[in-house]
């Protein structure tokens, strides 16, 4: 099941996609989360995909994100593969959907594409053991972690470089009904093919993040886990179009402007 959030003549409303149509669903995801599907209220409002517009899918209080996470990415800058996750955040601020604009800040010298596979949190979860983190899972969608190099590197911690306005795009959907243990990710630039793994390549599993996150903090209906992002990263610039694509979910596609 295809998850999404939407604004139709200014009114927000989440929705299920079938066939290109959207069912409008009553309250939010979170309400029906571990409910037999038969539970789920959907109205008899529907509306073409393209007569809307769409939202990022969820909208967390914080995005917990997991840092040198793919093994061809740790290969890439020839580093150590970590014992424990390294976790960052990035703020609910940074949030932007598919189709909106990724800014450039004037103060940068270089702006990244990351690519990855976001897990999004559908019910309290604090403790959890990771033989149950999947049963506090909604489901997935894409997400681009974008990271200002520089600062990144300046700053010797992340907080700056991954926190601007319009630095974490998601979307398009949360897919319930998939596996996360192998998945196509891939991320274009321009449409060229940046990066390409598949997500059997990640260093920390999806059950074992929640689980690890969960023992650190408590995370809420509709937060988000980034998983990180595997080799090929590289920097965008304005006036490029950077594409999120992963197997059984969706395309993430955003546009790159100046900031003015």
């Amino acid at each position: 099941m295809k998850i999404l959030r939407f604004a139709i003549k200014g009114i927000i409303k989440y929705g299920v996609l079938e066939d290109n149509k959207i069912k409008v669903m009553l309250g939010t995801p979170y309400s029906y989360f571990r409910r037999p599907s038969s539970s789920l209220r959907l109205t008899d409002n529907t509306y073409k995909l393209d007569a809307v517009r769409l939202l990022a899918p969820c909208l967390p209080s914080k995005i917990v994100a997991v840092g040198l996470n793919y093994r061809s990415h740790a290969e890439e800058f020839k580093l150590q593969i970590p014992s424990v996750p390294l976790i960052f955040l990035k703020p609910s601020t940074a949030v932007i959907g598919p189709e909106d604009k990724i800014i450039y800040p004037r103060a940068s010298k270089r702006v990244d594409y990351e690519g990855e596979l976001a897990v999004v949190i559908g019910r309290k979860a604090k403790g959890v053991d990771r033989a149950m983190a999947k049963e506090f899972i909604l489901g997935y969608t894409c997400l681009n972690d974008v990271s200002a190099r520089y600062e990144q590197r300046d700053d010797g911690q992340w907080t700056r470089a991954k926190s601007y306005d319009t630095f974490a795009p998601i979307g398009p959907y949360i897919e319930t009904e998939i596996s996360p243990d192998d998945l196509k990710l891939e991320t274009y630039l321009n449409g060229d093919l940046r990066q390409s793994t598949r997500t059997s390549d990640l260093i920390f599993p999806v059950d074992m993040l929640v689980s690890f996150i969960s023992n650190i903090m408590t995370l809420l209906p509709g937060d988000v886990v980034a998983t990180g992002t595997p080799s090929g990263i590289g920097p965008m610039k304005p006036g490029d179009v950077v594409e999120v694509r992963i197997e059984n979910i969706g395309t993430l596609r955003n546009y790159v402007v100046a900031q003015k």
